[in-house]
């Protein structure tokens, strides 16, 4: 038995990384996963990885993918995208908001086409395939569970005597917004028997996009984290009873040492007591 047999699912951003994993992870679990993302086949990316990787992997470990290739930066493409799983699953049950679009820009040189489309994928995708969602979790259950980031924890009031690195800000703005609104879902649907609940990584996981950004030095960085273990935080917040994590903001090592999942969190990453995470991870 696994904790998700016949349970529908969508996974945003499910081409690489992060995503591909939580993917593949809940596929094992029984799920009927659509895996959407903007890359369908490799080559049409300049990164690694593709929809069809993703869903090929999970086929021939004996689980169930579809692939639905949808830009959820418009509101049309998300329609669609929620449509083509219950064309194929029937009422999505479990929602990964994953995907995430930023560019490492300053401020004062931020594109506003850019600006606008950054926060179309990783807050306003959110909040249109919640409410897509809903409209069928509220008459029989279901959870949502957006993936945050560090950078959500802003770099705190001046004086500043390290230059900071430019581009992050765009980025940390959006998630922390993200986790602001999960406890506000979260509270407006407790009644209803849906979790909404928000995880971030405890360090850098390496992937193709935190190498291209330079973030880690390589997908073998061992400073990094694997992507399993978002994986499997990530399976936990799904799974777990409404009571014991609905409205929680969490941090992937913290959440799987917190339900035993692992015996220890390893590194030094946002989840360690020496760094507390964001003001909504203590509410």
């Amino acid at each position: 038995m696994g904790k998700l047999d016949g349970k529908a699912v969508v996974v945003t951003g499910a081409s690489r990384g992060i995503g591909a994993e939580i993917a593949k992870v809940f596929a094992a679990e029984g799920g009927k996963v659509i895996c959407a993302a903007r890359t369908l086949k490799e080559g049409e990316h300049p990164l690694e990885g593709s929809l069809e990787t993703t869903v090929k992997g999970i086929k021939d470990a004996g689980g169930e993918a579809t692939p639905v290739a949808v830009n959820i930066s418009e509101e049309s493409e998300c329609e669609k995208l929620i449509q083509a799983a219950r064309d194929a699953y029937g009422p999505v049950d479990v929602l990964i908001n994953n995907a995430a679009l930023t560019y490492f820009v300053p401020i004062k040189d931020y594109p506003t086409n850019r600006w606008m489309r950054s926060w179309a994928v990783n807050f306003h995708a959110p909040f249109i395939l919640s409410k897509l969602v809903l409209q069928e979790m509220v008459e029989r259950g279901g959870s949502i569970v957006n993936i945050s980031s560090g950078a959500a924890i802003g770099p705190g009031r001046g004086p500043y005597h390290q230059a900071q690195r430019g581009g992050g800000t765009c980025y940390g703005a959006e998630k922390a917004a993200l986790e602001r609104f999960t406890q506000g879902l979260a509270a407006e649907v407790y009644a209803d028997n849906v979790s909404v609940t928000c995880v971030s990584p405890s360090q850098v996981v390496p992937t193709p996009g935190t190498v291209f950004h330079k973030l880690v030095k390589s997908l073998d960085d061992p400073r990094g984290e694997s992507p399993e273990l978002m994986a499997k935080a990530t399976l936990l917040l799904a799974t777990e009873p409404l009571d014991k994590v609905s409205g929680r903001v969490t941090y992937s090592q913290q959440i799987l040492k917190e339900f035993g999942w692992i015996e220890e969190a390893q590194g030094t990453g946002v989840g360690d007591a020496a760094r507390t995470g964001s003001g909504y991870s203590q509410i």
